[in-house]
């Protein structure tokens, strides 16, 4: 079956991948501001291209299937640029859990919550625990772009990571969605270097508003942004993910070595 997007299937064809045992990921996003030169829903449609791309790199292994996505994520930071829709951590648990739930009801026993979007990285840690105990469930977690790594690090030019509304994420942007880019904007598409906070070795954490960060929204510089990069990364995170799926994080000797930590 060539189709892996759960809301384009059937229900008889979704009972037969069950059957299968298909690993079913779900992609978790925000809708908030990205510059003056990107659209809101940046951080939602990434993770459901990655994941779809992986899905079908996967498919040649074991069944996969891709939920449709979680498109509002923990935005409070970016709140006073406007233009944010955000959830509070309760109910991003709530939501996860009874989409969750949903899915493992439905036959399905391999999940993987697919995040697409920095603020969300700490909080979907957390919540893969909870939600695992909760559901007795053994559910994974990973970030496309941390799973994608040292193909974000070997293909942009001035940062070692995904920053915000950057070099990466408009170039991934301009390779799938270019009619979406204000490139009007994109001048004034830059701003100071950041480390995301999950990656942070700072010994203190406090909350910062990003508009005390940069007045322009945007976190790296977009303008030296191409296609070509852009499909360069999701290419390397989509294959980075697929193998993830296909090394099985779910099998029992992985979870209990998973446990043993």
């Amino acid at each position: 079956m060539s189709e892996v997007q759960w809301n384009l299937l059937t229900a008889a064809e979704l009972r037969a991948l069950a059957v299968q045992d298909a690993v079913v990921l779900l992609p978790v996003g925000a809708t908030e501001q990205h510059g003056p030169h990107l659209p809101t829903g940046v951080d939602d449609f990434l993770a459901s291209e990655v994941c779809r791309r992986a899905a079908m790199l996967a498919s040649e292994h074991t069944g996969v299937v891709v939920t449709p996505s979680v498109p509002t994520g923990l935005s409070e930071h970016h709140m006073p640029f406007g233009g944010t829709l955000t959830l509070s951590l309760p109910t991003l648990h709530a939501l996860l859990r009874d989409i969750c739930r949903s899915v493992i009801r439905a036959g399905f026993s391999r999940i993987l919550i697919v995040n697409g979007h920095g603020g969300n990285m700490t909080a979907l840690n957390a919540l893969t625990t909870e939600l695992t105990a909760e559901l007795a469930t053994p559910i994974a977690f990973a970030s496309y772009f941390g799973a994608g790594r040292d193909a974000v690090r070997d293909t942009l030019e001035i940062q070692d990571g995904l920053m915000h509304a950057c070099e990466g994420e408009t170039s991934m942007m301009m390779a799938v969605f270019p009619e979406l880019i204000r490139a009007e904007h994109l001048p004034e598409a830059h701003g100071p270097r950041i480390t995301l906070p999950a990656e942070s070795t700072d010994p203190v954490y406090m909350a910062v508003s990003f508009d005390r960060i940069t007045a322009s929204g945007v976190a790296g510089d977009a303008r030296v942004a191409s296609p070509e990069k852009g499909e360069r990364l999701l290419t390397g995170c989509a294959a980075a993910l697929a193998d993830i799926i296909v090394r099985d994080p779910w099998a029992k000797e992985d979870v209990e070595a998973q446990s043993a930590h």
